[in-house]
C-alpha cells in the first residue's frame, strides 16, 4: 500500500511543480522558523504556489487528506502565528512566488496585489502612479500583503488613514475545502449582505488563505514637517496630540512616543551613527509628522506655532523641526531602530497594548509601579503609536539579574501589564496578533461570549481544523 504522504506529496508536486515542493531539512529551515527563533517547528513539506488556482487545488488536496496547512508570507511575524508546530504532520503554504501588482487605478485611487507582494513594493507600485499606499512597517521590505491583511498590521500611519482592515476594500481568498471567494471589489459602498472580506482580515490565516487583496489609496503629500519635542511625561505628550489636532486636524500623519530607556538603549548602540536631536536627558520625547497634500497649503507655521506656544506654557522641554527630508529621516530612524537596540541590549519581555488615548498617562503611571513593586529596578522600554493608543511596552532585567532569574518572571509580569490594560478596557494586542503567544492571555481578557462567537465562525468555515490550528483559538479535538 503507497505511503499517505507520498501519495500526497507527489499529488502536490503536480500542482505547484516538483521545485516547489520542499520536503529537504535544508530547504525548509527558513520557513519552519520564526524570524526570533521563538517557535521552531517541523513541516511535512513547504508549498510555493504560482497563483491563486495552484492554492486552490493545494489546499482541496491537503483538506481530502486531513493534513493541516499553515499560510505564510514574509515570516515576520511576532506572535507564533504563521509557523509549523513540532509535529511534522503540517504543511507550510508559502505565498512568496504570487507578488504581482494586478491593478494600480489613480482614479478610482486603488489597486489590487497578490499576497506574495510586499508592503514596500506595494508602496513603490503606488508612487508610480502619483498615490500613496500609507501603510508603513519597520518590516516592509519582507512583510507581504498576504500577511499584513491576516493580521490587521497597523504601523506608524494608523492615525490619519487607519489600519490595514480600514484600507482593504476587498480580498480573495481560499477556504478550507479549496473553493476561491473572490471578493476583490473597488467599491466603497456595497450594502448587500454580510461583508465578508472583514472575516479574513485579522484572523491569522484561520478562516481562508488569503491569496490577494484590493486596497484604498491616497493623494501623495506635497509637504511634509516633522519634528521631535521633549517632554516631562506622557500627560504631555496627549495634551500636545491634542493642541495639534486641534491646529491643523487630520493633517497629523504620525505621532510617535519614546521613553527615555527607548532612546538611551538606540543611542547606547553602533547603529548608523545616531544622535540625540536634542541635548538635555529629557525623560520623554514625542515624533510627528504633519502633511499637507495641497500645494497651496504650507502646515509648517501652524506646527511652528502649536510648538512655540508649547514651550512657552512648558508642556515642551525643547523640540526641533527638521530642517531637511534628510534630517527628518534620522529623526525616524531612532524610532524605527528601537526594537533592533532592545534586542542589541539583551534579553526583554514584550508587550504590545492599546489603550484609550487618554488613559495611555495613566497606564504608563499605573504598570510602572506595579512592575517596580513585581521586579525592583526593572527597566521600562516604552514606545509606540500613542496617537492610536498602541505601546509597545516591555521590560528589560534590572542592571544584574542573570537572564534564567528574569525569565522566570515573565508570567507575573504579563499578568500585569495585560490586566492594567484590561481593566482600563484595553486590549492586550494592537497589532502583533494572537498566534500561539497570546492566547492564554487573550481567552483570559477577551469576552466569553466573543469567543463562543469566534469559535462558531471557524467551526462554519473550518469545521475540520485544517487552517492554522491551534493558532489564535486552542485546537479542537
Amino acid at each position: 500500500m503507497a505511503d499517505p504522504d507520498t501519495t500526497l506529496l507527489a499529488a502536490l508536486a503536480a500542482v505547484v511543480g516538483d521545485a516547489h515542493v520542499l520536503v529537504d531539512d535544508s530547504d525548509k529551515a527558513p520557513y519552519v522558523s520564526d524570524w526570533r527563533r521563538n517557535y521552531p517547528g517541523a513541516a511535512l513539506a513547504v508549498l510555493r504556489p504560482a497563483d491563486t488556482g495552484q492554492v486552490s487545488r493545494a489546499v482541496a488536496l491537503c483538506a481530502a487528506a486531513g493534513v493541516p496547512v499553515v499560510p505564510q508570507g514574509g515570516n515576520t511575524g511576532l506572535v507564533g502565528g504563521s509557523t509549523p508546530d513540532h509535529t511534522g504532520r503540517e504543511v507550510v503554504l508559502s505565498l512568496g512566488r504570487m507578488n504581482a501588482v494586478r491593478r494600480v487605478d489613480p482614479l478610482d485611487n486603488s489597486m489590487t496585489l497578490e499576497a506574495g507582494c510586499t508592503v514596500l513594493a506595494a508602496q513603490q507600485a503606488a508612487a508610480g502612479q502619483g498615490r500613496l499606499f500609507p501603510l508603513s512597517l519597520a518590516s516592509e521590505g519582507s512583510a507581504t500583503i498576504g500577511g499584513v491583511v491576516s493580521t490587521n498590521a497597523g504601523g506608524e500611519q494608523v492615525l490619519r488613514y487607519g489600519n490595514t482592515r480600514d484600507l482593504t476594500l476587498g480580498v480573495e481568498a481560499v477556504l478550507a475545502d479549496g473553493r476561491v471567494l473572490d471578493a476583490l471589489t473597488a467599491l466603497r459602498k456595497d450594502n448587500t449582505g454580510y461583508d465578508l472580506k472583514q472575516l479574513f482580515i485579522g484572523a491569522e490565516g484561520t478562516l481562508g488563505v488569503v491569496t490577494a487583496a484590493t486596497f484604498k489609496l491616497y493623494a501623495m503629500p506635497r509637504k511634509v514637517v516633522t519634528a521631535w519635542a521633549a517632554l516631562a511625561d506622557a500627560q504631555a505628550a496627549v495634551a500636545l496630540l491634542a493642541r495639534l489636532a486641534e491646529s491643523v486636524g487630520e493633517r497629523v500623519t504620525a505621532f510617535e512616543l519614546l521613553g527615555r530607556q527607548a532612546l538611551d538603549q538606540v543611542l547606547a548602540h553602533p547603529l548608523a551613527g545616531m544622535r540625540d536631536p536634542l541635548p538635555g536627558g529629557y525623560p520623554w520625547a514625542v515624533l510627528f509628522d504633519v502633511s499637507e497634500t495641497s500645494a497651496c497649503m504650507d502646515p509648517a507655521p501652524a506646527v511652528e506655532e502649536v510648538l512655540a506656544l508649547a514651550l512657552e506654557d512648558g508642556l515642551a522641554l525643547d523640540a526641533a523641526l527638521a530642517a531637511s527630508g534628510r534630517q527628518a529621516r534620522e529623526f525616524w530612524a531612532l524610532r524605527e531602530h528601537v526594537p533592533e537596540a532592545q534586542r542589541l541590549a539583551g534579553p526583554s519581555i514584550k508587550h504590545d497594548i492599546s489603550v484609550p488615548v487618554s488613559r495611555i498617562p495613566d497606564f504608563i503611571e499605573q504598570a510602572g509601579a506595579a512592575l517596580e513593586r513585581l521586579m525592583p529596578g526593572v527597566r521600562i522600554v516604552c514606545f509606540g503609536h500613542v496617537g492610536d493608543g498602541n505601546l509597545h511596552y516591555n521590560q528589560s532585567p534590572p542592571p544584574g539579574m542573570p537572564e534564567p532569574a528574569f525569565r522566570s518572571r515573565e508570567q507575573d509580569v504579563h499578568d500585569v501589564v495585560h490586566g492594567i490594560a484590561a481593566r482600563m478596557h484595553g486590549s492586550i494586542s494592537a497589532e502583533h496578533g494572537i498566534g500561539r503567544l497570546k492566547q492564554q492571555a487573550f481567552l483570559r481578557h477577551k469576552s466569553p461570549v466573543a469567543v463562543e462567537l469566534m469559535s462558531g465562525i471557524k467551526a462554519a468555515l473550518d469545521p475540520r481544523n485544517l487552517l492554522n490550528p491551534g493558532r489564535v483559538l486552542p485546537g479542537r479535538n
